[in-house]
């Protein structure tokens, strides 16, 4: 470790340090659940489900938020909220809890381990914080629709970075959309087993989003070229 991180890290205020230790031992019991933690069965939910009713379906949709904290695959959360619920209610599910746990893991990185973050900072990781705080949206946005980035992760690194939260729900929200409206769709499709074209209804909000998607792109293009003449 360079003198200057060693002199940073010991300047470190005790209550930073109780702080980063604690988001550490946080994101390590999420990781333990995720392995330990076995997921009941559909048919075991299903039953769950109708016997709580709306009670029920509310604490589905924070299991599915918390499950977000955790190094758990999204996709298969997505696919589970349709199988359960149908296409367009699924979708909703997924949807909230996906904007829930990314605000959740957003929250606890930044309460946690943004002050730590700061003052270790050295002069390139200041720089690339101030870029993604201008650019947090887009930064978030791709984030989002990268599959093989963890879901986890760029809720934590938004916390981490200086990235201001409106434009991390903005990136969060649109990035979650087209992924999650496939992954609904496979598992309602799954879920009515031919009774109805699930598939096929689905392909509308998908094209919708993607439409918005390149919007957004565009934009940002001509949005980084009014700058770059400026």
């Amino acid at each position: 470790m360079p003198a200057r991180a060693r002199a940073r890290l010991r300047r470190l205020p005790p209550r930073a340090v109780r702080h980063a230790v604690l988001l550490v031992l946080l994101v390590a019991a999420g990781c333990l659940v995720a392995v330990l933690v076995d997921v009941p069965e559909v048919g075991t939910l299903h039953d769950w489900l109708a016997d709580r009713g709306p009670l029920g379906w509310t604490a589905l949709l924070a299991g599915l938020a918390v499950a977000t904290l955790a190094p758990v695959p999204r996709t298969a959360l997505s696919v589970l909220a349709g199988v359960l619920a149908g296409f367009w209610a699924g979708l909703a599910l997924a949807l909230a809890s996906g904007v829930l746990g990314a605000l959740a893991g957003f929250a606890l990185a930044r309460r946690l381990g943004r002050e730590a973050v700061t003052r270790l900072a050295g002069p390139r990781l200041a720089r690339a914080d101030a870029l993604l705080a201008r650019r947090g949206t887009l930064a978030v946005l791709t984030g989002r629709l990268v599959p093989v980035v963890p879901f986890t992760l760029v809720s934590y690194a938004g916390g981490l970075s200086g990235i201001r939260l409106r434009d991390y729900l903005a990136g969060t929200a649109l990035g979650l959309v087209p992924g999650t409206v496939l992954h609904v769709a496979i598992g309602a499709t799954v879920g009515s087993a031919g009774e109805q074209p699930t598939l096929l209804l689905s392909l509308v909000p998908l094209a919708l989003a993607l439409a918005v998607l390149a919007g957004a792109r565009a934009w940002s293009r001509r949005d980084t070229g009014a700058r770059a003449a400026s």
